[in-house]
């Protein structure tokens, strides 16, 4: 599917936060959105799930677009999936990714045996089919994430938008599900912190800083020593390790020249 906003502008009374984006995803791509604390990532990627209407401008799905859709719908083309993976509920791990097929089922049709194949897949592939009835108050904070994955891969949605989705998971499950992304046919938007996991996985990275864009392409063309000074205020060294793949060496947080500290 391919993801298209026109223009997206989108704010809080006083604030502005995303600032007229243009973008496009292709369809299978897997685009990373990367940035420091409040560049607007989070805030543009729920316009882009549809969860949040921009002030200004529009987003598209395949030509489509997505504010003429009802919720349901929009469910059934793209799954999002949130930093926090909290919930109040009492249900167990199969529920909660259960919860993935709400959008093809009438409200008072239970779930059927297509639905319960699904889920558990969606749980295997995750690591959690042996968990499936473990109840939610049981479960770590990695394994809360993961089953709010598996409820997403559950809606069988032609795109997968997760912000910071690593967020309370091990190195190994961080592996395990950036290998999950980079190997499905879905498009993809994701937005990360850490800039090596992006370069490794991303097809393409979009670097935000005060709601616009600033870069776009290729990890090697997007994250520099200069824009890692300039819009994380880092200095940093770009290497590639033995599989060639980016790297990142933080060497510490970048001054100002008149703030620099002379001997």
């Amino acid at each position: 599917m391919r993801i298209e906003a026109r223009g997206v502008d989108w704010g809080v009374p006083g604030k502005r936060i995303v600032r007229e984006v243009d973008l496009v995803v292709e369809p299978g791509e897997t685009v990373g959105m990367i940035g420091p604390n409040g560049s607007g990532k989070s805030s543009l990627l729920r316009c882009l799930a549809g969860l949040r209407a921009p002030t200004a401008g529009s987003v598209h799905y395949d030509g489509v677009d997505i504010s003429t859709w009802p919720v349901r719908t929009r469910a059934r083309h793209a799954a999002f999936v949130e930093q926090s993976a909290e919930t109040e509920s009492d249900l167990c791990v199969a529920e909660v990714a259960m919860l993935g097929r709400t959008a093809y089922r009438s409200r008072w049709r239970a779930p059927d045996a297509t639905d319960r194949a699904i889920v558990m897949a969606a749980l295997d592939r995750l690591d959690l089919g042996t968990l499936a009835d473990r109840p939610w108050k049981q479960l770590s904070g990695g394994e809360r994430q993961r089953a709010h994955l598996a409820r997403a891969l559950a809606q069988r949605p032609s795109a997968l938008l997760f912000d910071e989705p690593t967020n309370h998971l091990d190195i190994r499950h961080q592996l395990e599900l950036m290998d999950l992304v980079a190997g499905t046919e879905q498009t993809v938007v994701i937005v990360l912190h850490d800039l090596t996991l992006a370069a490794r996985y991303c097809d393409r990275l979009v670097l935000l800083r005060d709601g616009t864009i600033v870069a776009d392409g290729p990890a090697g063309d997007v994250l520099t020593e200069s824009s890692l000074r300039e819009v994380f205020e880092v200095d940093a060294e770009i290497g590639r390790d033995q599989d060639g793949y980016l790297s990142v060496r933080y060497l510490g947080a970048s001054r100002k020249d008149n703030e620099r500290i002379t001997p």
